[in-house]
């Protein structure tokens, strides 16, 4: 334990196991997000750490106190929700003020609390208007703004930005890193959306049936995934079937292909060997490589996804390549496939390959 905020626990809803030994520890001025499907205990992670759920056994901890038993306005948590919860009767600088007339903190610092809150999320000027006046993108700045006017000690995201639009939800995003960068407050994200975890988190940690499958940077979780279910779930996989033929190398269709993964692995074992789109490379159907056929071209701007169907194995697999480097390609066209194997991930044959795709 090092970290501001070290969450252990077990937790069960019936004979559901929703946490199995979680082990999260967040270091002060640190941005973590939690990452994973529906169900797979993200959010009780947090609202146990928000004190709205308590754990079965082990403890949370805030600055080395124990806080495992603390109610939830004991904590000293900021607290963003999905759905804003504004109080609609309320004007802005009346929802901001909210938490800290609750705290008996007196007028005058109330107030320039609520300005400073305000200017940083940058709705200086509209603190006498209402929730219905304002745009969903506003709603959040100001839910925003009263979590951090209390000074909590950690920062709670619960899918701050779900409810927005994409173009609203990026700009937020990046407005969320900013500030929390800018107030040095540790923060714990929960989100189901890979894109804005990566985007703004300083570790992610991805989660699975109640387990932390994977804790690490970014790069990492998609460059170095610690399992195939991480690999699945951030990003795209093309998966093969593959032997293992040693150390550091599978056998696809015939053309042996160099991988670190096969380390751990024994030698003529059955895989399925799961590499990213961009390590595929399409050449000439004259050059060495895995034989196969252009199905279809889908231009992204700068990439293009190229649909390939492998000869031997009958298998579609997925290339993004540069667009002007797939510029004379096309459906129909016969091409020679080669992989690079520096970041594949091995799985047995018969595990369960399938992620859900979540939406919460």
């Amino acid at each position: 334990m090092t970290g501001l905020l070290y969450i252990s626990v077990r937790k069960t809803f019936g004979p559901t196991v929703a946490l199995e030994s979680l082990d999260l520890d967040v270091k002060e001025g640190e941005l973590i997000s939690l990452l994973g499907p529906s169900g797979c205990g993200k959010t009780t992670a947090l609202r146990i750490a928000a004190g709205f759920e308590f754990a079965d056994s082990g403890a949370v901890t805030v600055g080395g106190a124990d806080i495992t038993r603390k109610p939830a306005h004991k904590r000293n948590m900021g607290m963003v929700f999905q759905s804003y919860s504004l109080f609609p009767n309320l004007t802005v600088n009346l929802n901001v003020d909210f938490g800290l007339r609750t705290r008996k903190i007196g007028a005058p610092e109330r107030k320039k609390r609520v300005a400073e809150m305000l200017e940083l999320v940058q709705l200086g000027g509209m603190g006498n208007r209402y929730p219905h006046q304002l745009s969903g993108g506003q709603q959040q700045r100001v839910a925003l703004a009263r979590a951090l006017a209390i000074r909590p000690s950690v920062l709670l995201l619960d899918e701050p930005l779900s409810a927005l639009d994409a173009k609203v939800r990026l700009a937020l995003r990046d407005e969320i890193r900013r500030i929390q960068t800018e107030l040095g407050i540790t923060t714990l994200l929960v989100t189901h959306d890979q894109e804005e975890a990566l985007g703004i988190a300083d570790r992610v940690g991805v989660m699975s049936s109640g387990r932390l499958e994977q804790l690490a940077p970014p790069a990492q979780i998609y460059s170095r995934p610690a399992s195939a279910f991480v690999a699945r779930f951030v990003g795209s996989m093309n998966e093969l079937p593959a032997v293992v033929r040693g150390p550091d190398a599978v056998e696809v269709s015939g053309q042996t292909i160099m991988t670190p993964s096969a380390l751990t692995r024994d030698v003529g074992e059955s895989v399925l060997f799961l590499v990213r789109p961009e390590d595929v490379t399409v050449r000439d159907a004259d050059q060495d490589g895995l034989a196969g056929t252009v199905t279809a071209t889908t231009f992204q701007g700068a990439s293009t996804v190229v649909g390939l169907r492998l000869d031997v194995l009958d298998v579609l697999i997925h290339a993004h390549l540069n667009s002007s480097t797939a510029s004379h390609l096309a459906a129909g066209q016969r091409v020679s496939v080669q992989i690079d194997g520096t970041r594949g991930v091995l799985e047995s044959l018969g595990a369960a390959p399938v992620v859900e795709d979540a939406l919460a």
